[in-house]
């Protein structure tokens, strides 16, 4: 006689094996995220981080080997101390002239002040020389023409605009190429007139009536100019009188001691302002 199972015991089954295949679907996950007995966890797989940058601004494009990005360099002094580099440059002009002038400053400086002079020697670079940046004061002086490279334009851009500062002396013949060059390199930017209650002439001594007349040259008034960037001034041009002229060895144009005197307090004053502003 064959014995049918009651509805009853069909449902009873059917409920266990459910629970049964549920327990090995909740199972089978689990048993794939643990790790065997001994062996170490899988790490999840690494994404490369996308650069960060403020919305709205473009990610700068990459420069070609050997050029600088305006504005991206920063002037740093040696620890060593303070030390000034006069500008070598191309276009015909002397721009080796005033072969004394720096280390007389420099040596000034030791003695007047307390800045830390690193050296007293003329130390020279050309705006292509990658220790540019190291020095936060540059002279440039001459008679005749300045001609920079593409290259050396950008690289005094950037130095500019990272902190670095220019002192120009007219030895007479340059301005016209001084000025042409310098609006290549900071073409945003204009000489101007300082007032003689600027703070260059009074950052270390009092210098009364703006610039002292040293050399006639055209025999015009001696001139301040600056040139101003983002509100640092960058640049200071003494035009018609030769402040660097004054400040070379007694032997050199043989000007009277008032007259080195003068020019020497002009001097350390451009430095005292260049290295508190």
């Amino acid at each position: 006689m064959k014995v049918h199972p009651s509805p009853k015991t069909i449902r009873a089954a059917t409920g266990l094996i459910l629970a049964a295949l549920a327990s090995l679907a909740l199972a089978a996950p689990l048993a794939a995220q643990s790790p065997a007995p001994g062996a170490q966890p899988a790490k999840p797989p690494s994404r490369p981080q996308p650069r960060q940058q403020p919305r709205g601004i473009p990610l700068p494009a990459p420069l070609p080997p050997g050029r600088v990005q305006p504005g991206a360099r920063q002037v740093t002094a040696s620890p060593e101390g303070f030390a000034i580099a006069q500008l070598k440059y191309g276009g015909g002009g002397d721009w080796y002239a005033d072969e004394t002038s720096i280390s007389a400053l420099l040596e000034a400086l030791k003695e007047r002040t307390a800045v830390k002079v690193a050296r007293s020697e003329r130390v020279v670079v050309s705006a292509g020389d990658e220790q540019l940046f190291n020095f936060p004061f540059l002279y440039i002086v001459g008679h005749g023409n300045i001609k920079f490279t593409p290259l050396e334009v950008e690289r005094l851009r950037a130095y500019l605009t990272g902190g670095g500062f220019l002192w120009a002396n007219d030895d007479f013949g340059m301005d016209p190429s001084f000025r042409r060059e310098l609006k290549r390199v900071m073409p945003g930017d204009s000489l101007v007139e300082l007032p003689f209650d600027h703070e260059i002439y009074r950052s270390f001594y009092k210098i009364e009536g703006g610039l002292p007349k040293i050399h006639e040259h055209d025999e015009g008034p001696p001139k301040g100019l600056g040139l101003y960037h983002g509100g640092r001034l960058v640049v200071f041009y003494d035009f018609d009188t030769d402040i660097g002229d004054g400040i070379e060895d007694p032997e050199m144009h043989k000007d009277p001691p008032e007259k080195r005197e003068a020019a020497m307090k002009v001097a350390i004053n451009i430095v005292m302002y260049a290295l508190t502003h």
